[in-house]
């Protein structure tokens, strides 16, 4: 059983966990997280590979909210306030084999000057993911995230496209 825990600034924190009935101290690690947005959601990636028990929470004022536990029984855990405000019922997550993708919509359509509300520099397992990213002259042009969540290709799975489309095989240059 773990206690309440509210990280706030981006530290770890030990955490006093209860096992067998004797209180123990155990250290809360922070996940890799890659964000990127789009003017209607904010995409959060998780690095955690194997994770179990896996807790997601949204608040409509803007908290994001995870916790799992790792492959060895470490506790992960992080909060972020968010720049805007959130819809929480519409906020969607995947489990994959090596990361979880969180979908969290926007209550307002625009583009975020950043990830979260305080001005400070994030905390450095919180990092930008290139691999998503959309600038606003792009988003009408580029919509693969916004316009398809469900889309196996968010979860690493079953990834059809490549770099190499349009390129000629050996069998193609033999019918040249």
């Amino acid at each position: 059983m773990y206690s309440a825990y509210k990280p706030v600034d981006g530290k770890e924190y030990s955490l006093l966990v209860r096992e067998r009935g004797v209180p123990k101290r155990a250290k809360i690690r922070h996940p890799e997280v890659l964000w990127a947005q789009r003017s209607d959601k904010v995409y959060l990636t998780i690095s955690l590979p194997d994770a179990k028990d896996i807790s997601v929470k949204c608040e409509p004022q803007g908290i994001f909210g995870f916790s799992a536990v790792g492959v060895q029984g470490e506790l992960y855990d992080f909060s972020l306030e968010l720049f805007g405000k959130i819809l929480p019922e519409k906020c969607k997550t995947k489990v994959g084999l090596r990361n979880i993708i969180c979908s969290v919509q926007k209550e307002e359509k625009g583009w975020w000057k950043r990830l979260l509300k305080s001005e400070e520099k994030p905390a450095p397992y919180i990092k930008v993911d290139w691999n998503k990213w959309c600038d606003e002259d792009d988003e009408g042009s580029n919509s693969d995230l916004a316009s398809n969540d469900d889309d196996a290709e968010h979860v690493g799975q079953n990834d059809e496209s490549s770099d190499d489309e349009g390129m000629l095989y050996l069998p193609d240059l033999e019918k040249l």
